[in-house]
């Protein structure tokens, strides 16, 4: 468990986990006992179109401590980990202490030890991805890969594989050879109090089938039904875990309880990936297992 008093107020907090794990409620936690702002460190709660699927705070939670870098992405635009370094650069040395929380595990990466500074990818490279995608699959890009690039990417991450390939298309050069350039990061790691959420399988398990009856409740099936004119899934804000399963339901694909079901298995997986990654690439962030409550 984490002690509070033990946390420099001083100094950035950094906050990651797995789905469900209760990471928000550790940021409010803080930032109500020693001031600070919450800062989004989530690549899908950065969009506007899914504040309940995607588990953004509520707003009497930002009304009560303030919260930045939440919903301020309209859900029909690409945003990656550059965006988001851009916008977290000038929070960073703002008044307040920032509290940075989040289960995206490359952008917590990239602030403590760089990002490459890559070309944004070409549209047309980006339709070939998403045509090979849908004739042959994710493996195909994976195949084209450099060994190197192969050997760092989480090639289960369908999304990883095929920025990965974009970036060897695009530039002639394969993500590992443009991340061994890249430049001194924005804030080192030591100069953090970075705590990691290391949480049983079962227990977690738990937690997210709770929590997706708990969305439901408040109005998912609602939310997504003002997606649905809209809808595309090729864009990343469709990725939210839900998103594809409700959508389904409203089109008649999927009864209600097979999209619930659906939906609670891929946030599973999804929490499974974590955990994986950040026991890879977290082994000296401070370990927090919270009991269930």
């Amino acid at each position: 468990m984490i002690d509070l008093t033990t946390i420099p107020a001083d100094q950035p907090v950094l906050i990651a986990g797995p789905t469900a794990s209760g990471k928000s409620a550790l940021a409010m936690e803080i930032a109500q006992a020693q001031g600070g702002v919450i800062i989004n460190a989530d690549a899908l709660q950065v969009y506007d179109s899914w504040r309940i699927l995607s588990a953004r705070p509520s707003k009497e939670d930002e009304a009560a401590l303030p919260h930045m870098l939440y919903g301020h992405v309209p859900g029909d635009q690409d945003y990656s980990v550059g965006h988001w370094l851009r916008d977290v650069a000038p929070l960073l040395s703002g008044p307040q202490r920032p509290i940075i929380v989040g289960g995206t595990g490359l952008y917590f990466s990239a602030l403590t030890q760089g990002l490459a500074d890559i070309p944004a990818t070409p549209p047309h490279i980006r339709a070939e991805a998403d045509q090979i995608i849908a004739a042959h699959g994710h493996q195909t890009l994976l195949d084209a890969l450099d060994a190197e690039t192969r050997a760092r990417i989480d090639t289960l991450n369908p999304m990883r594989v095929q920025r990965a390939w974009e970036v060897l298309q695009a530039t002639g050069k394969g993500l590992a050879e443009w991340q061994d350039a890249t430049p001194p990061p924005l804030l080192p790691l030591n100069q953090t109090t970075p705590i990691l959420f290391d949480v049983d399988k079962d227990w977690l398990n738990a937690r997210i089938a709770r929590r997706f009856d708990l969305m439901l409740d408040m109005g998912a099936l609602e939310e997504a039904r003002a997606n649905l004119p809209g809808w595309d899934p090729a864009r990343l804000s469709a990725k939210a875990i839900g998103a594809p399963e409700l959508i389904a339901h409203l089109q008649g694909k999927l009864t209600l309880n097979e999209a619930r079901e659906a939906a609670t298995i891929a946030t599973r997986q999804f929490a499974k990936r974590q955990r994986t990654w950040f026991r890879s690439k977290m082994k000296t962030w401070q370990r927090h297992s919270p009991s269930d409550s």
